[in-house]
């Protein structure tokens, strides 16, 4: 038993030594990018994002069956409808809540620092070409819901579509009664081989950490933390206010556990903060909450959800990027005007992949539809790859204490 978590520290530790290494070398190309500016930078730094690539399409290849296999099997073993509703309706509850609590700090914060108020920045033409023309309508919302086809769901990863067919089909399974062990036997079997399958996997993280973190800074230097220190400073904090609170609703359930459930999550935590990809950490996330004391068949069925459904850091981003940008314009939006974003956002949060940037889409149709230049997402593109660390990271906190808490609820969270 002891081996486990020896070899995972280990881990942890490469991860943190990649970081640095990473750093230090992204820093000394960005210096020596600067004294040569005619260097072909994008060459230069291929062979490092290329390692980052290599690991999140090893992991994207393995989440959509993974998510598929293990939700079928954690309805499928609830046994009936009505302990998938009731477990379901939990979940949702605490999804429900975190989304407003993270959406509503986000817009609390973005208004007490405000870090767009002194850019001042002009309007833009109205005839500039904008970046948010697809927003998103009522018919591309549900139609990004429900699947035509499964196995098109699985090719792009569409992660939300994959859980609908899951619960779908482990439902079905459940009724079939004894026929239906043969198929949750089968893919129970399936999910432990995917889960071998990531421990493999997850040993390359070291070296796809020391890749990505070399190719952002190499790119964007140490330098573009000053510019917007206000802007990433404030939204750090956020981050660790929402991590506050988090644990203490937390606590208020699993009491002095949530010290140990911090220390089964924090390799997942590192994985999600270095690849800019709250993906990236789904499978090991799985296995921690199940080494943490979570049980199978809860953590199958409400992690995926809350990949969906959950993504704390990304919902606090979206109020506080969205107003920062009308703040850079000099639009002031009043109460009522934050209250109806923060509202849409509630909705149009739903389902975004857990993949780098997805949240710039949403932001970009929510500047769309309150009237705010889209063309201010370009302040956000420089900074966006930073950002993304932490939202990431805190996704993958606020699933895990999101299951833990609904397994206390279950009565399914082992001593």
């Amino acid at each position: 038993m002891s081996s486990a978590p020896n070899k995972s520290n280990r881990l942890t530790l490469y991860i943190i030594i990649a970081m640095v290494l990473g750093v230090v070398l992204g820093f000394m190309l960005n210096t020596y990018f600067a004294g040569a500016p005619t260097v072909p930078k994008d060459k230069i730094l291929e062979p490092f994002s290329l390692l980052a690539d290599i690991f999140l399409r090893l992991i994207k290849m393995i989440v959509a069956p993974l998510v598929f296999s293990t939700l079928v099997v954690g309805v499928a073993k609830q046994g009936d409808v009505k302990a998938v509703g009731r477990i379901g309706g939990k979940t949702m509850v605490w999804f429900l809540a975190g989304s407003f609590v993270s959406l509503f700090l986000g817009m609390a914060l973005v208004n007490f620092f405000q870090p767009g108020a002194g850019m001042n920045l002009p309007m833009p033409d109205a005839s500039t070409a904008t970046a948010a023309q697809s927003a998103l309508t009522l018919r591309d919302f549900v139609s990004h819901i429900f699947p035509t086809s499964i196995f098109d769901a699985m090719a792009k990863n569409e992660i939300l579509q994959v859980v609908v067919f899951s619960l779908f089909f482990g439902v079905a399974t459940a009724a079939l009664g004894e026929k239906g062990h043969i198929v949750i036997r089968s893919l129970d079997a399936v999910s432990h081989v995917i889960l071998k399958m990531t421990g493999y996997i997850m040993n390359f993280a070291p070296i796809a950490v020391f890749g990505a973190m070399t190719a952002v800074i190499a790119k964007q230097g140490l330098g573009v933390l000053g510019t917007y220190a206000k802007f990433i400073g404030g939204f750090y904090f956020g981050l660790f206010v929402l991590l506050a609170i988090l644990l203490f609703a937390t606590w208020l359930f699993i009491r002095g556990r949530v010290f140990g459930l911090l220390r089964h999550i924090k390799e997942p935590a590192l994985i999600a903060f270095s690849t800019n990809s709250s993906e990236a950490a789904f499978p090991k996330l799985l296995i921690e909450l199940e080494r943490f004391g979570c049980d199978e068949k809860v953590v199958s069925f409400v992690l995926p959800l809350g990949y969906s459904f959950n993504l704390a850091g990304s919902m606090m981003y979206m109020t506080f990027a969205s107003i920062f940008i009308a703040q850079s314009y000099g639009m002031h939006l009043d109460n009522g005007t934050q209250i109806s974003m923060l509202l849409v956002l509630m909705l149009t949060s739903k389902g975004i992949a857990g993949v780098p940037r997805a949240s710039l889409v949403v932001v970009a149709g929510t500047l769309a539809t309150f009237k705010i230049p889209e063309a201010g997402l370009a302040l956000l593109l420089g900074i966006d790859p930073i950002l993304d660390m932490g939202r990431a990271a805190m996704n993958v906190v606020g699933n895990s204490v999101a299951t833990a808490v609904v397994c206390k609820w279950e009565g399914a969270l082992a001593n």
